[in-house]
């Protein structure tokens, strides 16, 4: 055995081993994830110095920031909510913007999140001090314009990836004269009223607002379409029909939404129901899979009838590439809403906007009054602001040629740092909302790590980052995922040949994947004056469970907690291995 250095000689840490260590959390945005760890971490941890940063005039992110007409979720509302605070009014299968917007405000305060949150607070850097090991921020407050600089143990970006419109890069957009507007910045005010509307794109955005523009008194709509896309309703027809509703009546009655609220049980079985369709539709990822095909065969029926009117829109609307390539949408109301007389579908590219209107490559010019980018976000980017790791490695660098992040939380060189929604962290069937609670977790409990081993640093090791990169790439390569279309799911804005959007799997593989954080693939640092003892954070052999409080019969915890019914594991008697919890759920570590 080597030999150990004795010169210095060792004491304890005088603390309690289960003790917390002051620690400075740093989180950037105040949407479902920022919101999520505005729960979590005071609920699980103590002695956190804890802020988030909005940049916004309200918590709800991507849902305060979005409020064109129509504005909707996509997959059932039921299945778009926290786990532990389910909603029993969402009005709608799929809840309108407004509703989910004030079901987070709610949420954020009925637990407590508020206390945390700093709105209209934009962070404006990020950069790692490796001599102190903290990140330092600098911070402009936009209602006074007061900038000032502030710094964290461990900085949690939660922005997400719908924060950061993406206009066309069309020459010309800058010249025109009438109202331009981006689906994630609508002006509220304007009149659509006998206007004259074009509309850029057919993605999730477009597809909600074309049939919300086109009731609108006097409007005519030209829909510049440049892409093809399905439009289905993989996560909701079946699951209706399942439970008894009909798919065409996506508006929950008053007696419906009562009943909910005074059936816990009912409101139950309706969320299990929905999770458990959304959970078991994965093989329609697979290329070539029985439910894939069926699928193509099925939507492309109900395209081609929906569309009947103007056959010629379903000829160019309909994809060869598999259903999922591009971000599936139910879309209710579009198709019809593009075979009305109000409605022009246009496929011709577009050459420039000019002061009065679009040209088109054909030369024929398109009058309008507004202009509508639905146009989507910077999803393959780094955050809007520059983030330093070490060596004055900037996030953006790093993210190139395309972004990847370990389990799409985490970046080499970048200690203490974690993304929510980063890189492959979406889905393309199943709950979001539940991935991203778990990423929360993984990241509290990263947090603990540091708090309660003394450690000043944790940063993932390049040869993780690129196992990962590389299983993604391989994973993907069997799926349509992969298929020859436009996505944001892809790099290079959408046309790379690196899935960075989605997760390599299931939800469930992912909540997997999150559970028991394998701290092997961390480098450590423990904190300045610890000495060679690695074993120092054991403390003084107390634990805060039995540290006498102030008061006779007083305790820091419960001395006894091991008996308490809530903690003990009762194995079945004769046969263990039937316990029910654990046919749900295989145990992990």
């Amino acid at each position: 055995m080597g030999s150990v250095d004795s010169s210095t000689p060792f004491q304890l840490k005088d603390a309690p081993i289960d003790g917390h260590r002051p620690i400075k959390v740093r989180i950037i945005g105040a949407g479902y994830s920022g919101i999520y760890l505005g729960i979590r971490i005071p609920q699980r941890l103590r002695n956190v110095d804890l802020r988030i940063y909005e940049k916004e005039e309200s918590v709800g992110g991507t849902w305060w920031v979005n409020r064109y007409p129509g504005c909707a979720c996509d997959i059932p509302a039921h299945s778009y909510q926290y786990t532990f605070n389910p909603n029993p009014d969402w009005s709608a299968f799929y809840a309108p913007q407004r509703e989910i917007c004030a079901y987070l405000q709610g949420t954020a305060e009925k637990y407590g999140a508020l206390r945390f949150v700093k709105l209209l607070h934009k962070v404006e850097s990020c950069r790692w001090d490796d001599n102190r090991k903290k990140w330092i921020l600098t911070v402009q407050r936009l209602d006074t314009k007061e900038t000032f600089e502030d710094d964290a143990d461990v900085l949690v970006a939660a922005r997400g990836n719908l924060s950061d419109p993406a206009f066309p890069n069309i020459p010309g957009l800058e010249s025109f004269k009438g109202e331009v507007m981006h689906s994630a910045r609508w002006n509220e005010n304007y009149d659509f009223k006998n206007k004259r509307i074009g509309i850029i794109g057919n993605g999730s955005s477009a597809i909600q607002i074309v049939p919300s523009l086109q009731k609108i008194e006097g409007a005519q709509l030209s829909c510049f379409v440049r892409s093809k896309t399905w439009i289905t309703n993989p996560f909701g027809d079946n699951v209706m029909r399942k439970l008894g509703l009909d798919p065409d009546i996506l508006e929950f009655s008053p007696e419906q939404r009562r009943e909910f609220a005074e059936n816990p049980e009912k409101l139950f079985n309706f969320r299990k129901t929905i999770e458990v369709d959304g959970g078991t539709i994965h093989d329609i990822s697979i290329r070539g899979s029985a439910m894939q095909l069926g699928a193509i065969d099925a939507f492309s029926e109900a395209m081609k009838k929906r569309l009947s009117k103007k056959p010629e829109i379903a000829e160019f609307l309909i994809p060869s590439f598999g259903i999922g390539c591009r971000r599936s949408t139910p879309g209710p109301g579009y198709l019809e809403a593009l075979v009305e007389d109000n409605v022009d579908f246009i496929t011709e590219p577009i050459e420039a906007i000019t002061p009065a209107g679009v040209t088109l490559k054909s030369g024929r010019s398109v009058l309008i009054d507004a202009l509508v980018c639905a146009t989507g976000f910077n999803t393959s980017s780094a955050p809007p602001f520059p983030v330093y790791g070490r060596g004055d490695l900037s996030l953006e660098t790093r993210f190139k040629p395309f972004p990847t992040a370990y389990l799409s939380l985490t970046v080499d060189s970048f200690p203490n740092f974690f993304m929510m929604l980063g890189p492959n962290s979406a889905i393309g069937s199943g709950s979001l909302t539940v991935i991203l609670e778990n990423e929360g977790d993984y990241i509290v409990k990263c947090i603990r790590k540091l708090q309660k081993e003394d450690y000043a640093t944790m940063t993932i090791k390049p040869e993780r980052v690129h196992d990962w990169s590389e299983y993604c790439h391989e994973y993907f390569k069997s799926t349509v995922y992969t298929d020859t279309c436009h996505s944001w799911y892809k790099s290079e804005g959408g046309s790379g040949d690196r899935i960075t959007g989605l997760w390599p799997g299931s939800t469930l593989h992912a909540l997997e994947a999150l559970r028991a954080p394998r701290w092997e693939d961390y480098d450590w640092e423990v904190i300045e004056g610890n000495g060679r003892n690695r074993l120092k954070w054991l403390g003084n052999g107390w634990s805060v469970t039995h540290v006498p409080g102030e008061k006779e019969d007083e305790w820091g915890g419960d001395p006894a907690w091991y008996i308490e019914p809530r903690f003990v594991d009762f194995p079945l008697p004769g046969h263990p291995e039937e316990d029910e919890t654990l046919k749900m759920r295989p145990f992990s570590h």
